[in-house]
């Protein structure tokens, strides 16, 4: 049995956790907050709202149920999960809004009433869309990235076409739909991979497929009750979680990771998964010679956005407000520009609102109101609180004007989260909140390794290795490094018996 220290309790780390312990290792989760879940802790104030501090959009429930499925349980073990309907609003100029249904036929429906001959063009984009999310989220995806040869698939390799890997999703959308609202509904799913539409390959049209034909789900209790069911189900396999331990070094000895310094101590291991940011384990925990990637290698990456955050409790039910609404109002473009091609604060921004309060009463007070405010913004950008309060009065006003009444004395909780703060909290790289874009250049095995190249025991996880940004690519992120590691030291174990 192997001593396995882990970095981090993110859903990468956790995963991780879990397949090594049940494979058979001792494993040590080292965490640095006081808290499980990375970006998907909770926290509950003394006024009765329990916030979801990053992750709220349960997408491709098939990920989560094969994760338990793995350990011989279901979903419904560990939390209660429920789909949501209305999916979700869209408010267009004009406070025009489009409710998104979770039923397909519906959604056609709708399609239709906003341009004539639209379901039958679903139907097809659709069709291709399944195709890829098959392939991409069945096979693509638990792939290690660590030799081309893994692509050697015979189904990989007649269905290369059909994954559209060197199209734009851009041009993609555009080629099935002409209307400018459906067009943004098509689109808003890659804003939040990291690129515009124009820079993002066509595969990821599997993220329609994940939104629009799998459905919006919520787990009773938020994204924390999801966390709370992967803890425990490593615990029940024996995992140790170190919680405000934060690991200060790798200690190298002769190509290999033989311990970890924490809180003053240094623990013997026998390898090493860092689920923590992966910039910063190789520029801050281990010695320079040992890294994979110089500084500039880093700072030519594209990432995906940081954001501004609002955590508000409100002291009454509002209405005219659903679970998720999504703020394009202004122009798609323009923001996504000032993400990515020239980063600054955004002159008209979009948002995103989340009121979990209206499908669960266990997130805030009875006859209170849970909101979550999000904005996306470009990585790196000067925090400030004058900056934060100048677009959370944006944020309101427009929030204001879409439900009808003011809500700014209603307000008995409220906490902001920025770049600085995800810099703080999470060592992020330039306080990204979604990891590594997905763009051409930056997938699947141009994506940074999972394993150390002068490092034998030490390994990578998360969303800025592969395969990418998002929840379930999170989880499935701690299965490959496990397995992988899990080869490795098999392997070692052989060697040395002959």
């Amino acid at each position: 049995m192997s001593k396995i220290a882990i970095i981090g309790s993110g859903f990468s780390g956790l995963s991780a956790a879990c397949y090594l312990a049940a494979g058979g290792h001792e494993v040590h989760v080292y965490e640095k907050n006081a808290e499980a879940g990375g970006r998907a802790r909770q926290f509950c104030t003394s006024e009765g709202y329990v916030f979801d501090m990053g992750p709220s959009w349960y997408w491709m429930p098939d990920v989560f149920e094969r994760f338990f499925e793995d350990f011989g349980h279901k979903v419904s073990d560990f939390y209660d999960l429920r789909i949501l309907s209305p999916a979700f609003d869209i408010v267009f100029p004009g406070n025009e809004i489009v409710s998104v249904p979770e039923n397909y036929t519906k959604l056609k429906a709708l399609f239709e009433t906003i341009e004539a001959g639209s379901s039958i063009q679903l139907d097809k984009f659709m069709n291709e869309a399944k195709f890829k999310y098959d392939t991409g989220m069945g096979k693509l995806v638990y792939k290690p990235g660590l030799s081309l040869m893994e692509f050697a698939d015979l189904d990989l390799i007649k269905g290369a076409f059909r994954l559209q890997v060197f199209s734009s999703f851009s041009s993609h959308v555009r080629k099935y739909f002409s209307n400018p609202k459906l067009i943004a509904l098509m689109e808003f799913p890659v804003l939040f991979l990291g690129a515009m539409p124009q820079d993002t390959p066509a595969l990821y049209s599997l993220m329609n497929y994940a939104g629009l034909k799998l459905g919006t789900w919520y787990p009773k209790g938020g994204f924390g009750k999801v966390i709370e069911g992967i803890k425990s189900l490593a615990e029940n396999n024996g995992v140790k979680f170190h919680f405000k331990s934060a690991v200060s070094q790798i200690n190298i000895e002769k190509g290999l990771a033989k311990s970890i310094s924490v809180n003053g101590d240094e623990v013997l291991v026998d390898a090493v998964i860092a689920s923590a940011d992966y910039q910063h384990v190789e520029e801050k925990l281990i010695p320079q010679s040992y890294r994979n990637y110089p500084v500039s290698y880093w700072e030519k990456k594209t990432f995906a956005p940081s954001c501004l955050i609002f955590y508000i409790g409100l002291s009454k039910k509002v209405d005219r407000l659903n679970h998720h609404t999504l703020f394009f109002d202004e122009d798609l473009l323009e923001h996504s520009k000032e993400i990515y091609k020239n980063p600054k604060w955004p002159v008209k921004p979009l948002f995103y609102v989340c009121c979990p309060s209206k499908s669960d009463d266990t997130v805030a007070p009875a006859g209170h109101e849970n909101l979550f405010l999000l904005m996306p913004i470009a990585p790196g950008l000067d925090d400030s609180e004058e900056m934060r309060e100048k677009y959370f009065k944006i944020m309101i006003r427009r929030l204001e004007k879409q439900i009808g009444e003011e809500i700014l004395e209603l307000i008995d909780y409220k906490r902001s989260y920025c770049v600085n703060n995800f810099i703080e909290d999470y060592n992020s790289y330039k306080g990204n909140a979604y990891g590594l874009a997905n763009t051409l250049m930056q997938t699947a095995n141009l994506k940074p390794g999972i394993k150390n190249k002068k490092i034998s025991n030490l390994y990578y996880a998360g969303q800025l290795t592969v395969p990418g940004p998002g929840v379930p690519p999170a989880l499935i992120s701690g299965k490959v490094v496990a397995n992988t590691l899990s080869d490795e030291l098999k392997k070692k174990v052989y060697e040395e018996s002959i």
